[in-house]
Formats: C-alpha cells, sequence, structure tokens
C-alpha cells in the first residue's frame, strides 16, 4: 500500500462510516431459536437465543429461558446454525502493490461479505497499522486486524519491496527493534536469511517481546526454526526435512522451490518415515502451523482449465490488466508441468504433514496467502477449510483451524474464536450445520462482525458494487 493521496481518499470515505458502525454496534440484536456452534468443544446447542449489546454477546442460553430486550433487532435463527467468525492468518491485499489505495476499504468488505470477521495481514504498511485502529475504534467496516512486519529478506526483490534487506546480525537486530517500536505484532522473515542473520532475529525478538513468523530459508532449516518456536508458513523447508539421508537432492519443493520444475525430482527421495517424524516434531515442539494447502496446491500440483478459472466467484475481481499478467505467469508454470504422478505425491505428502501434525496435538491454523494468482481473500479461506478436511481433518478440526486455534494463537480467546458471553460479536450465520459438511460454511445468512449484523443480501449487493470498481483499477502489476 502506497503513501499517496489515494491513502486519503480511504480516510474520508472511513468518515462517513463511523456514524454507521458505531450505531450499528451499539443496537441490539437477538438471534432467536438458532443452533449454536460455540467452538468450545465439539458440540452443538439446540434452540437457543443469543443477544448481542454494544458489540459483545450478552446473553447466551435455551430459548425459552433468555429474555429478549424489547426493541431488540430479532434474527430468525430457526434451522440455522451459528459459529464464531472466521480467521484468516495469513493474507495479503491488493492496495498493498499498486492497487488504488482507495479500494482498501473494500477489500476488507469482501473478506467480512464471506464470514471473514479476524485477518492477520503477513507483510505489514504504516497504513495497514492506521487501518488496524481505525477497525478497532468503528471508524471502519472491516475484520479486526493483525499486522506482521514489513518482510525481513536478504534482498531486495519485487515492485514495490516493501521490507528490510537484513543481511548482517547488526541489521537485523536493528529491523526487528525498528517493527516493534513501529507497531507492528509480528516479525515476518521471508527469503534469503542465513543462519548468523536467524539468530540475531530470534534473539532480538526475545529481547523486544514480539514473536517470530513466516518462512525457513533452507540455510536455516526446520530443526533449528523447531527449536526456536517460531510460527511456520507453508510447511516451509518441510519437504526438504523428509528427503531420505542418501538423497541425491538437498533441496525440494518448499516455498520458491516449487516454481523450480528441476526440484520436483526430489519427490522421488522422499522418506515416509521422516514425514511422520517431523510432523511429531512440529506438534512436541509446540509449533502453529498454517500450511496454507489451498494456494499451492491449486497453483502447481492441479492443473486447472481457463474455464474452471473463469468460473470462480472471485475471478469477477480481477481487473483486465491484472489477469493478463497472472494468466501469462500460470502459463510459464503450466507448460510442460511436472508429471502428474509427482504432483499426486506433492498433494499426498503435505496432507500427510498436516493430518501427522493435526493427530500428534499440533496446532493447525487455516489461511489462505491471497489474493495470489486467481485465488481472491475471503473466498479462499473457505477453500482452505474443505482443503484440510482432504487431508483428513474432521469438519470440526478444520473449523477449529479458524476460529479457536487462531485466536489462541494470538491470545485473543477472551475476546474471540468461541461463542460465549462477554466476546465480541463477531458471528456467522449459516444455513447448514458445518460440522456435517464443512463446505456449509459458504451457506451463509449473514454476517456479525463486533456488533453490527449483515444480512446476506447486503452483503451479495455489497460484493456486486465493489466488482465494478476493482474492474476499472488499473496498475495493479505489471
Amino acid at each position: 500500500m502506497k503513501s499517496r493521496n489515494g491513502l486519503m481518499s480511504l480516510l474520508v470515505a472511513a468518515l462517513i462510516a463511523p456514524a454507521i458502525a458505531q450505531e450499528a454496534g451499539k443496537q441490539v440484536t437477538a438471534f432467536v431459536n438458532v443452533n449454536v456452534v460455540p467452538m468450545d468443544r465439539e458440540r452443538v446447542l439446540k434452540d437457543q437465543t443469543v443477544v448481542v449489546r454494544d458489540g459483545r454477546i450478552a446473553e447466551l442460553g435455551p430459548a425459552n429461558r433468555v429474555k429478549i430486550p424489547a426493541g431488540a433487532a430479532r434474527v430468525d435463527g430457526r434451522g440455522k446454525f451459528l459459529i464464531p467468525g472466521l480467521f484468516d492468518m495469513h493474507t495479503h491485499l491488493f492496495s498493498d502493490g499498486k492497487f488504488p489505495d482507495n479500494l482498501a476499504g473494500d477489500e476488507l468488505k469482501i473478506m467480512l461479505a464471506n464470514g471473514v470477521t479476524t485477518i492477520r495481514l503477513m507483510i505489514g504498511t504504516p497504513e495497514h497499522l492506521k487501518m488496524r485502529a481505525q477497525v478497532a475504534k468503528g471508524e471502519l467496516l472491516g475484520p479486526t486486524m493483525y499486522v506482521a512486519s514489513p518482510e525481513l529478506a536478504g534482498r531486495s526483490y519485487g515492485d514495490p519491496f516493501n521490507g528490510y534487506v537484513v543481511t548482517t546480525p547488526d541489521e537485523a537486530r536493528a529491523a526487528v527493534r525498528k517493527a516493534k517500536a513501529a507497531g507492528y505484532d509480528f516479525i515476518k522473515l521471508t527469503i534469503d536469511i542465513s543462519r548468523p542473520v536467524y539468530d540475531a532475529v530470534i534473539e532480538a525478538a526475545r529481547e523486544a517481546g514480539i514473536r517470530v513468523v513466516g518462512h525457513v530459508d533452507l540455510r536455516v532449516g526446520l530443526r533449528r526454526a523447531l527449536e526456536t518456536g517460531q510460527q511456520i508458513e507453508h510447511l516451509d523447508s518441510y519437504m526438504e526435512a523428509a528427503l531420505k539421508d542418501d538423497s541425491p537432492m538437498k533441496v525440494s519443493v518448499s516455498d520458491s522451490g516449487v516454481g523450480r520444475k528441476a526440484n520436483w525430482e526430489s519427490l522421488d527421495y522422499v522418506d515416509e518415515r521422516k514425514v511422520a517424524e517431523v510432523s511429531l516434531a512440529t506438534a512436541k515442539a509446540g509449533i502453529y502451523t498454517c500450511p496454507t494447502l489451498t494456494f499451492f496446491k491449486l497453483s502447481f500440483a492441479v492443473e486447472q482449465s481457463d474455464e474452471e478459472i473463469l468460473a470462480r466467484p472471485d475471478y469477477r475481481f480481477f481487473p483486465p490488466e491484472l489477469r493478463k499478467s497472472r494468466h501469462s505467469a500460470r502459463q510459464r508454470f503450466w507448460t510442460a508441468p511436472p508429471t502428474l504422478e509427482r504432483r499426486e505425491k506433492y498433494i499426498r505428502i503435505r496432507n500427510q504433514m498436516v493430518k501427522g501434525i493435526h493427530d500428534a496435538g499440533g496446532k493447525i491454523m487455516a489461511g489462505s496467502d491471497t489474493p495470489e494468482l486467481f485465488l481472491l481473500y475471503g473466498f479462499t479461506l473457505h477453500r482452505e477449510l474443505k482443503n484440510l478436511v482432504e487431508a483428513g481433518l474432521t469438519p470440526y478440526a478444520a473449523l477449529e483451524a479458524a476460529t479457536r486455534v487462531p485466536a489462541e494463537f494470538l491470545n485473543a480467546l477472551g475476546e474471540a474464536g468461541v461463542i460465549g458471553r462477554g466476546k465480541r460479536a463477531d458471528l456467522v450465520l449459516l444455513e447448514a450445520n458445518p460440522l456435517e459438511d464443512i463446505s456449509n460454511t459458504e451457506k451463509r445468512a449473514g454476517v456479525m462482525a463486533r456488533g453490527r449484523w449483515m444480512p446476506e443480501a447486503e452483503l451479495k449487493k455489497t460484493l456486486d458494487e465493489i466488482a465494478p470498481r476493482f474492474q476499472a483499477a488499473s496498475g495493479a502489476e505489471k
């Protein structure tokens, strides 16, 4: 996101929203005769009334016992299921780059329209910090925001590069101190991080009282990352850690290595016993894992036709200029792709790792890593839930990965992630039970964010209004 006049447009628009958002948050709302999926454990509380006042859950109990306050707005919950608002623990914004800044508010609304009420932006900007505060104050309608630092990388890359280049331990320590002083919630690591730089980041972060998240450079290695307690994204360095001891290849398809077709040969040397070992080691280390299965699966392992991509409900939000560049990038990989056998093995091994971590008592979190290629935030969080189930998790465990577990990681369980008295009123009303079929999270009757109720018809209208504005955007990417 850029510090330009576009930001002023966002701030001006936000001035109009406070009265609406604050007034809506003060409205007393009662969900009546609803089935509640509280997510404190696997259960459904049938025929409940949930009263929301001042953006908080004020009452929760059997419908025949809870008195509905006079003048409360009633939401009929008969046959419906109320779940906590969803968390996306790895996302970005188009407006972080060349997309117009004044559309950032629309990006947040797209997430809300999909039931995502809390997000973690994984490469932060000063503008994100301002938006985080505006959402918290009710001045901007959007998900509750957690913001990781600008990326710490061994070199500058991309256009624009939003990060700190750290090539020495001293640079690493200075970057950590700078990010902490700026108010970011986490230190984000990406590429080309040497072991001395990594160790300096970990040391400085511990001194500053801020957690480290993100990628794991192969020079650092999975074992060292597990020792430090770093929160790991994308199963980074896991494929390399699962190679046979006598493998002629030491690099594999973790992170950017997935785009190097020669690396796919390494899948022939995976040791299934090591897959189980690294999964168990992750759980024992207490690491929270955000595997982002969907992005890697649909971008590099499952070939899709142009027709399938165009049929996605989120495709209409990608402007023509961006579509062109991303179709070109997709074509480069899918011209002579890795063999089907290796691609299927890639999916299977990553799924085994996720299920192995979960079964061993480890913590899995749902994240979309959007917007990437033709996968948009909000919509892709639901794809991730389905992919977690395909990996072997139960629907409850998948839903837990997008509610209670991330709230636990964020030390926010007192506020969100479960439904209970006193919690922030971030809720999603569904037409069917997600514990029976995880795809039911897409069958929304409406979303509540900080006590503001938005029925599905309103949310669909919002999306219809946003799509043309995105289509008219230019300069998204070169």
